[in-house]
């Protein structure tokens, strides 16, 4: 799902979400939960600066935050994170808003963090969720400390949420089991998560040795979301074929244990008026100038990718369409450039290391094959760049390249959509990221497929002028259709309705919440009975 902007402050939508889920959290506190910390605090130039992490997780749930209020628990990683909280670790964020609290946590054992997060989380979950052909690493040592992790945060959540009635939503696949230790301490809590990985089949799932306590922490949960149908009812399948549970696929609702846990499909988005705003300020116009001219892109037809370093992300593939698109198409040698953009990630995880020598290597063969004189068809600008920058480089972008072997959403392919609104601009994007079910407009590609890939480069840069504008215009009203507080709403708002009795009016709310009528979105009963 993800993105790379973030720390955009709240528009008059998300302030106007903030009003109504603050009534529909019944009093409760909402407290968000992941592993990774929205702000960072770094020493700089004698004093401290704070930045905000790329991930689409990040750039969704912090404007929503902003609005709403609440508490953000999450692993600190910064270098002066602990010297600007409190000694409980909490510290208000953004700096000079203060607009919620982040309560950090710290992994003081080095082996048991990378065990944890490179080990089980990312050596084992993250490609057993992926289709991309990634062998997952199952060990029990790292299995141990993703429970001992999960452990830690619980006690953090507990301790912040004190005696008081709470809506905690957690984050991601990180922390699959931290439902169930909430459950086991405090029946009362009202617990939701969202899990922005896709969900693999239950046979693949099913190799895991430990599947039955991910599933038994998962449905732990009043109220669980996938981005798009296909992982929900994956995700159904596998509990209806792994675990004793009750699952009812038409109301997309699983009772285990006498708990109900609702699983729903809902796909997040962007702010796009707020992205629309920023990137039409002075500012990035005057920072669209200076790269033209800094990179020697005048006169050259731009194509940019903006990815973490993952093997997810389909960038040797994308790498190799456009070597297959150059020989095919000699006329744009030196008239083409493809700016390959976003920073490395988990470098302690062996695959990622790789990735990025075979990436730095296809760039170089390219580069050799056809470039002439300065002009370089591929530029690696490998490294974290500025919101600020990363809006620039949209509007200056003839074509996105989006294309992941396999992907839950994908917020960059909706970021440089909601950016673009001169109304220009074309976007390739994988028939395996979430973001394809609804992008319309865009030009599908499947990544293993070189030569289609190179054709639909080939397309994107001849469209012409009208139907490139038809396809943009169809695209942002998708955008715009189903936003990040749209999506909020939804979760939020279905999970603090979590057990209240309900009146026409809120059946009615809840409705307007859910307007397809999909299975899933009806509010879960905190108990059921099993025949």
């Amino acid at each position: 799902m993800k993105g790379l902007l973030t720390g955009a402050p709240p528009t008059t939508e998300a302030n106007d979400l903030g009003r109504a889920l603050r009534d529909r959290l019944h009093g409760r506190r909402l407290v968000v939960v992941s592993n990774r910390e929205p702000y960072v605090h770094h020493r700089e130039a004698g004093g401290f600066v704070s930045r905000a992490p790329a991930g689409g997780l990040v750039a969704a749930l912090d404007p929503v935050m902003r609005a709403c209020g609440g508490s953000w628990i999450a692993q600190a990683v910064g270098d002066a994170d602990r010297e600007v909280a409190d000694a409980s670790g909490r510290v208000p964020v953004p700096d000079g808003e203060g607009s919620y609290t982040l309560r950090r946590l710290w992994l003081e054992d080095e082996e048991e963090q990378r065990r944890y997060y490179d080990g089980f989380a990312n050596g084992a979950l993250w490609p057993l969720c992926h289709r991309a052909f990634v062998r997952p690493r199952f060990d029990p040592d790292d299995w141990a400390a993703y429970r001992a992790v999960n452990r830690r945060f619980a006690e953090v959540v507990l301790d912040e949420v004190e005696g008081d009635d709470a809506l905690v939503f957690v984050q991601d696949y990180q922390l699959a089991l931290l439902p169930r230790l909430l459950r086991e301490a405090r029946p009362d809590l009202t617990i939701a998560q969202f899990w922005h990985i896709p969900w693999p089949s239950r046979d693949v799932f099913g190799v895991c040795p430990w599947a039955d306590e991910i599933l038994d922490g998962l449905l732990a949960n009043d109220l669980l979301g996938f981005h798009v149908e296909e992982y929900r009812d994956a995700f159904l399948e596998t509990v209806d074929r792994c675990v004793e549970a009750v699952v009812d696929r038409s109301r997309a609702r699983v009772c285990r244990g006498g708990h109900t846990t609702a699983v729903v499909a809902a796909p997040i988005g962007v702010d796009p008026d707020g992205i629309a705003a920023e990137a039409n300020a002075p500012g990035v116009t005057a920072e669209v100038n200076q790269l033209r001219a800094s990179l020697r892109l005048h006169g050259q037809l731009v194509a940019v990718g903006v990815d973490r370093m993952d093997y997810t992300k389909g960038i040797p593939e994308r790498l190799r369409a456009i070597d297959r698109f150059l020989a095919r198409h000699a006329e744009y040698r030196g008239r083409f450039t493809y700016l390959q953009l976003g920073p490395l990630t988990r470098t302690g995880v062996p695959e990622y290391a790789r990735l990025y020598d075979d990436v730095r290597g296809l760039a170089a063969s390219v580069n050799a094959r056809h470039g002439r004189g300065y002009w370089e068809p591929i530029r690696l600008l490998v490294r974290d760049h500025p919101r600020r920058t990363l809006l620039a480089y949209y509007r200056l972008a003839d074509v996105c390249l989006v294309s992941p072997l396999h992907d839950g959403m994908n917020l960059v392919a909706k970021e440089y959509v909601a950016a673009r609104g001169d109304g220009g601009g074309s976007l390739v994007l994988s028939r395996f990221a979430g973001a394809a079910r609804e992008m319309e407009g865009a030009l599908l590609v499947n990544p293993f497929d070189v030569d289609g890939f190179a054709a639909a480069i080939a397309r994107a840069l001849e469209l012409p002028d009208a139907e490139a504008r038809g396809r943009m215009a169809r695209m942002q009203a998708a955008v715009r259709r189903a936003t990040v507080y749209h999506w909020a709403a939804r979760l939020i708002g279905l999970a603090s309705d979590a057990g209240v009795d309900f009146t026409a009016l809120g059946l009615r709310l809840l409705a307007e919440l859910s307007p397809d009528g999909e299975p899933g979105t009806g509010l879960p009963p905190r108990r059921c009975r099993v025949a």
